[in-house]
C-alpha cells in the first residue's frame, strides 16, 4: 500500500510539472500522525496538483512555530493554534498574517485524569495535585477554565512538569490529573498502561470555553498576489477533510508512508478522535467546514483575556479573513 501511495506521488508530481503550477510550502503544527492525514492525502492523491498547486509539506515542533515561519515568508501557508495567533498579532500589531480556514472547531485543549484517582469532572480537581507544562497550550487556558467553572484554584496544586514525563506521571499516580491535547495524551497514557475505562477526558470545549482551535493561515503578501491560489489551496484541502472523514482507515495510510515509525492502530485512534472530537461539530455538520462564528470568536477573545494582558485587543477581522473560502457548498463535508 505504501508503495503504491509513493508511485502516485510521483505520477501526481510528473503531471503538476508539465504546467505551470504554483509552489507552495505548507508548515503543520506537529509531526506526521493521524491528524495530518487529509493534508498528506490530498497531496499524494493529487488534490492540490489538479487545482495548479505544487505543494510540499513539513512537519513542527508546536502550534506557536507555524505563525513566525508563515508571516516571514518562508511558508506560504502554516497551521497553528488560532489563539496563539491573537497573541502573536497583539505582540506584532505590524505584522497581518490571518487565519483564513478554521479546522479544529472545538479546540482540543483537555484535562486529562484518572477515574481512580477521582476526576471525572471539573469540581473534582480541588484539593488534587495537576500535572502541567508551562508552555503547555491547554495549561495556557487554565485560568479561564478555572472562572468558568467557579474552581477553587487555591485548592488545586499545580505540578510544573515537562512534557515527556506528564503522561508517566499521572500513569504512575504522581498526579491526578494532566492538561493537554485530547487525542494526544489519551493514547500516550494508554501506552502506558492505563485503561481506557479509566481514563477521563475533560474537554474545555465541553465546559464553558468558546475557544476555537488550529486554523490555517496564509502569509499576507502571497494572499494578496495569488487570491485564486489560496482558495484553490483551501478547496483541495477540504477534500482531502472529506475523504478522510468518509474513510480514516484508509486515509491514515498516507501517514505511514511519510512517517516510518507510525503505528496504524495507534494512528488511526488519534485521527478518529480528532475527527469526533474536534472537526465534526454541530456547528460544521451544519454549515460546512472552515468559518466561524463572529461572535463567539469575540467571547473567545474576551476569555483569553482572563489570562493575558492584551496591549491592544484585536477584533475578530483582524485574526480571522473568510474572504478565501470555497463556496458553502464545496466546505460541507458529508
Amino acid at each position: 500500500m505504501n508503495k503504491t501511495l509513493l508511485v502516485a506521488s510521483a505520477l501526481a508530481l510528473f503531471g503538476a510539472s508539465t504546467v505551470s503550477a504554483t509552489d507552495i510550502k505548507f508548515a503543520l503544527d506537529w509531526k506526521f500522525e493521524g491528524p495530518a492525514a487529509p493534508y498528506l492525502m490530498a497531496m499524494d492523491r493529487g488534490y492540490y496538483g489538479e487545482e495548479g498547486l505544487n505543494v510540499s509539506i513539513d512537519t513542527g515542533s508546536g502550534s506557536l512555530e507555524a505563525i513566525p515561519r508563515v508571516a516571514t515568508g518562508t511558508y506560504q501557508f502554516g497551521f497553528a493554534d488560532i489563539n496563539s495567533l491573537i497573541k502573536f498579532r497583539d505582540q506584532n500589531s505590524d505584522i497581518d498574517v490571518q487565519a483564513i480556514m478554521m479546522v479544529y472547531d472545538a479546540p482540543p485543549f483537555a484535562i486529562v485524569g484518572r477515574k481512580s484517582l477521582g476526576i471525572m469532572e471539573p469540581s473534582d480537581l480541588e484539593g488534587k495535585t495537576l500535572g502541567a507544562p508551562a508552555t503547555d497550550g491547554a495549561f495556557a487556558q487554565w485560568p479561564a477554565f478555572v472562572e468558568v467553572n467557579n474552581l477553587d484554584a487555591d485548592t488545586i496544586t499545580i505540578e510544573n512538569v515537562g512534557f515527556p514525563v506528564r503522561e508517566p506521571m499521572l500513569a504512575q499516580g504522581d498526579v491526578d490529573a494532566i492538561t493537554g491535547f485530547s487525542f494526544s495524551s489519551y493514547i500516550n497514557l494508554k501506552s502506558k498502561g492505563v485503561g481506557a475505562d479509566d481514563i477521563s477526558v475533560l474537554l474545555m470545549s465541553d465546559y464553558g470555553l468558546k475557544l476555537y482551535g488550529n486554523a490555517i493561515m496564509v502569509n499576507p503578501a502571497f494572499a494578496e498576489q495569488n487570491p485564486e491560489a489560496v482558495t484553490a489551496f483551501l478547496r483541495a484541502t477540504i477534500r482531502g477533510w472529506r475523504d478522510t472523514i468518509a474513510d480514516p482507515e484508509a486515509a491514515v495510510e498516507y501517514v505511514l508512508a511519510h512517517n516510518s515509525i507510525a503505528r496504524k492502530d495507534v494512528e488511526l485512534e488519534r485521527l478518529i478522535m480528532s475527527i469526533d472530537d474536534n472537526i465534526l461539530t454541530d456547528a460544521v455538520i451544519a454549515n460546512g467546514m472552515g468559518d466561524i462564528d463572529p461572535d463567539r470568536m469575540r467571547e473567545a477573545i474576551d476569555q483569553l483575556g482572563i489570562a493575558y494582558n492584551f496591549n491592544s485587543k484585536p477584533d475578530v477581522d483582524d485574526i480571522f479573513n473568510d474572504a478565501y473560502l470555497p463556496s458553502d457548498e464545496e466546505r460541507m463535508l458529508q
